[in-house]
């Protein structure tokens, strides 16, 4: 018991650090910039320190519970030696994940709203969700086959491109920010684990080249399968489809809110958390029990891991609504109406930054980094690189949204990038670099990124919340993959300088 308060103290000590990009920067934007003390600030102090509890349970309860299933599923697969059945274990996964994503839903809600139904909300999300098993699916068939990642995403990469130049202008942001939804602060991790197992069960598999990549397919492949929903959809409606006016389709001022506790809204929040998590507990232990046949090892651990995951998830979320999202929208809502194009750019980075830094699908991707890379990979560090993509990315994609650029622009070029940098790039960071795009936009991320995109467009005077709106969370998925690589390029490259230097001392000495 004492032993286990000391690794949970050691996990809270973490989490509160990981928020403390956040607060600082609230602090700065609230206290010198906008220059007012925030009327809910008990409110958001508690919130921030439920945050910080609600994510030390997420970390422990993955360690205890998530990640050894994951794990034992795929090597009681690859003994069980049935493709059939892994794959579909792979794609059910996928699907049924996604397609209760809250993250999901609440873009495909607001893109039905915007669209005025001409995208259906329960469509929309169907092709994603349909779209990532496929993705899950096929990913798993990769680890199996033993085919370079690259291959599979740079082929998915040009046919994002082909079908982007033929889809209608009004999908494409909507198509790009799908891709970046997608991935669950739950999936994430199972999925990882997944892969990883797989890998390291397969004999001649690496379990750092070949067990990463999953989660990128996941981020790849709704852009495609939205993209041609969007062709069929217009195409259908052809000239009935709803001319969209550019001035303000939806009042910013109904997404800044406030909270208040109510013990009937904790109540639906917890069963909102449990129903997230309930299609992965029924499909990972219909398998565990039905098609495989055999108890799970360890079943009070992970039992209790589980719990910990959601009642951890439970309040991360709880905190947030009470903690970040009134604060960081109220922020991102009045930069806009002041107008200081700077002030919006340097906010974007900086939020970008700092609740990247407190993804806990990062966190879980980058504990799994340095474990199975030995310690090559530090997670400290990667997670900061990939919070600098991300931030670099929310910041240039806020300028796209001020310039008024079309966004395709903007992602090919990223992909060309992409393409060189898998190149040049060691083998053991391209699927890392991969996945990385692929859990930056998840819990904290997502509502606060969408609500920056959105507000933009409907305060600029000339753009239209559809078309310039959607497509930030895309730049925040790129963007990490670059950065990612980029630290893999510059390691590889100061280890082979260290290498000759020690080299020739020796001759020196010889």
């Amino acid at each position: 018991m004492r032993e286990s308060l000391k690794i949970f103290s050691g996990d809270l000590k973490n989490s509160f650090r990981d928020l403390l990009p956040i607060i600082i920067v609230v602090a700065l934007f609230q206290g010198v910039i906008i220059r007012a003390v925030p009327d809910n600030l008990i409110s958001i102090v508690i919130g921030l320190t439920i945050v910080a509890v609600g994510l030390a349970l997420f970390i422990r309860g993955l360690e205890l519970g998530i990640f050894p299933i994951g794990e034992g599923l795929a090597v009681d697969f690859a003994k069980k030696g049935s493709i059939f059945w892994l794959l579909l274990f792979a794609f059910t996964i996928g699907f049924s994940t996604t397609v209760a994503e809250p993250a999901l839903i609440a873009i495909a809600n607001k893109a039905a709203l915007i669209s005025h139904g001409l995208v259906d909300a329960f469509w929309l999300r169907m092709t994603v969700a349909l779209s990532v098993g496929f993705a899950i699916a096929l990913g798993t068939l990769r680890i199996l086959l033993g085919h370079p990642i690259a291959y599979y995403i740079i082929s998915g990469y040009i046919l994002v491109v082909i079908v982007t130049f033929f889809a209608p202008v009004e999908i494409i942001g909507l198509a790009y920010d799908s891709g970046g939804v997608t991935t669950s602060t739950v999936t994430v991790p199972l999925v990882a684990a997944l892969g990883i197992g797989l890998a390291s069960s397969i004999k001649g598999r690496n379990p750092a080249i070949d067990g990463f990549g999953l989660i990128a397919f996941a981020s790849l492949t709704p852009m495609i399968f939205v993209q041609v929903y969007g062709i069929i959809v217009y195409s259908l409606a052809g000239d009935t489809a709803p001319v969209l006016p550019t001035e303000v389709v939806v009042q910013t001022e109904a997404v800044v809110h406030h909270y208040a506790f109510s013990a009937y809204d904790a109540f639906i929040d917890l069963v909102n958390t449990i129903k997230d998590v309930a299609p992965i507990l029924i499909v990972i232990f219909f398998f565990q029990y039905i098609i495989i046949k055999k108890p799970v090892l360890h079943l009070y651990r992970i039992v209790v891991g589980i719990i910990m995951v959601i009642l951890g998830l439970y309040a991360f979320i709880v905190g947030l609504e009470m903690g970040l999202f009134p604060i960081g929208e109220t922020i991102a809502f009045q930069l806009t109406d002041m107008g200081n194009n700077l002030l919006i750019y340097l906010f974007a980075f900086l939020i970008g930054f700092s609740t990247t830094m407190a993804e806990p699908a990062l966190l879980a991707i980058a504990i799994k980094a340095e474990e199975i890379s030995e310690g090559n990979i530090k997670q400290n560090i990667l997670r900061m690189v990939v919070a600098l993509g991300v931030a670099i990315g929310i910041g240039l994609g806020s300028y796209r949204i001020v310039a008024g650029d079309p966004i395709h622009y903007y992602i090919i070029a990223g992909y060309i990038l992409v393409i060189i940098f898998t190149y040049f790039a060691p083998k053991y960071i391209v699927p890392i670099a991969y996945d990385s795009g692929g859990v930056t936009t998840s819990t904290v991320t997502v509502p606060l990124v969408a609500a920056l995109g959105l507000g933009l467009a409907e305060n600029i005077e000339g753009r239209n919340p559809l078309i310039d709106g959607f497509g930030l969370i895309a730049f925040a998925s790129l963007f990490p993959m670059l950065t990612v690589m980029g630290y893999g390029i510059h390691a590889e490259y100061y280890k082979k300088k260290k290498n000759l230097e020690e080299s020739n001392i020796e001759g020196e000495e010889l």
